[in-house]
Formats: C-alpha cells, sequence, structure tokens
C-alpha cells in the first residue's frame, strides 16, 4: 500500500504542467507550437530561454516535492529504514508518468526528462555530477538535446546498476532489485517518449540547439 501511495503522491505532483501553465500564462497552448511536446525543450525553442529555464526549474521541483511529501509521510521511526530510496523512486516513477500523461490534458504532456533529472539529484549527487558533465559534453559537442537526454537517462540506468553491484546504495537485495526495476521503467519510459527522436537522430533530420522546429 505504501508503494501505490507513494506513485499516486508522485503522479499527483507531476500533474503541474509547468510549460503548458506558462505558455497559457503566455497566451499560447504550447502544444500547439514546435514539436507539440508540453516540456522544457519546447518551451525553450517556442517561449525562450526564460522560459525553458522557468520550466525546467518547475519540472525539477515538483519531483522534489514528491520526494519531500514521501519522506514526511512515511518516515516513522524505523519504518522508513532502507526503503527511504525505494519509496522515493516510486514516487519518481509515479511523477514522470503524470508529467507524460496528464489526464486533463488528454493525456497529453512532455517526455519527461527533466523530471528524471529532479530525480536523478534527489537520488544521488554522484550519478548527478556524473550525468550533468555527460549531457554537458554531448549537447556541446552534439548541439542534440535528445541525444543529451537519451545519454543522461541511460547512464543513471548503468550507474545505479554499478553503485547497487557495488554496496553503495543502503538497499536490502530484494529492495535493491526491486529498484533496478523501477529505474529501468523509468528510462524505458524516457526512450519510448523519444522514438520520433531517435528515428530522427538515425536519419540526421533531427533538429539542434538554435533550430525552432524539431
Amino acid at each position: 500500500m505504501v508503494r501505490v501511495a507513494c506513485l499516486l503522491i508522485g503522479y499527483v505532483c507531476g500533474l503541474f504542467q509547468t510549460a503548458y501553465i506558462y505558455g497559457r500564462i503566455n497566451g499560447i497552448d504550447i502544444r500547439e507550437y514546435g514539436s507539440g511536446n508540453s516540456g522544457t525543450t519546447n518551451a525553450l525553442r517556442v517561449l525562450g530561454k526564460k522560459a525553458g529555464l522557468i520550466v525546467f526549474a518547475g519540472d525539477i521541483l515538483k519531483i522534489l516535492a514528491a520526494g519531500f511529501l514521501v519522506t514526511v509521510l512515511f518516515n516513522q521511526g524505523d519504518f522508513f529504514g532502507d526503503r527511504a530510496a525505494l519509496y522515493k523512486l516510486y514516487a519518481g516513477l509515479g511523477a514522470v508518468l503524470g508529467h507524460n500523461f496528464p489526464f486533463y490534458l488528454n493525456f497529453k504532456g512532455g517526455k519527461g526528462i527533466a523530471v528524471t533529472s529532479g530525480l536523478i539529484l534527489m537520488m544521488d549527487w554522484r550519478i548527478t555530477i556524473l550525468c550533468l558533465i555527460a549531457f554537458a559534453l554531448t549537447v556541446g559537442l552534439t548541439r542534440y538535446v535528445s541525444l543529451g537526454s537519451l545519454v543522461i537517462t541511460a547512464l543513471f540506468m548503468i550507474s545505479w546498476i554499478f553503485l547497487g553491484q557495488t554496496g553503495r546504495l543502503a538497499l536490502t537485495p530484494a529492495h535493491l532489485l526491486e529498484s533496478y526495476v523501477l529505474v529501468f521503467l523509468i528510462v524505458a519510459m524516457a526512450y519510448w517518449r523519444h522514438r520520433a527522436n531517435i528515428k530522427r537522430l538515425i536519419a540526421g533530420t533531427e533538429s539542434k540547439i538554435g533550430q525552432k522546429k524539431e
């Protein structure tokens, strides 16, 4: 039941569509412009750098809020125990689902990268630094934001498994395996949501930084 509750808390927090709300404040439906995606990258391309930063910050904050709520609600004595990371991952999965598939927008949201970035920040500082470097290098060299996004999500899964298998995560073996499944689902969802981008990357037609459309 606690796992389900964490998932639901995450989903509700993920429903706060920063790009959509910011777009409405500026008189547009962000889903009708650019890539049609209600996320950070499209907000950056359509509304500019300021909008991109605001949307990114908002999407980061909602996953941090989900993690905070889970901690406050379920951190009672030894009950939380080694399951702290596990419950936050459930909240993270829920937040990505809420961000990607908001029921009140006909399940048409973002691609979950900013939210996943917030989850990485919440889960482990070492992976956060590694992903920041990888993203900066990838985007700096290729100018493909989508490729940088795919790189950091894959790196999240690889790094999480590495830390787990080397005993650097405070999880029991059973909970560790469960955490691997959750991280895999989050990463798999990112790749699924980027399937069109992947096709364009392969074809060499993907938009780069500075271009208006994908």
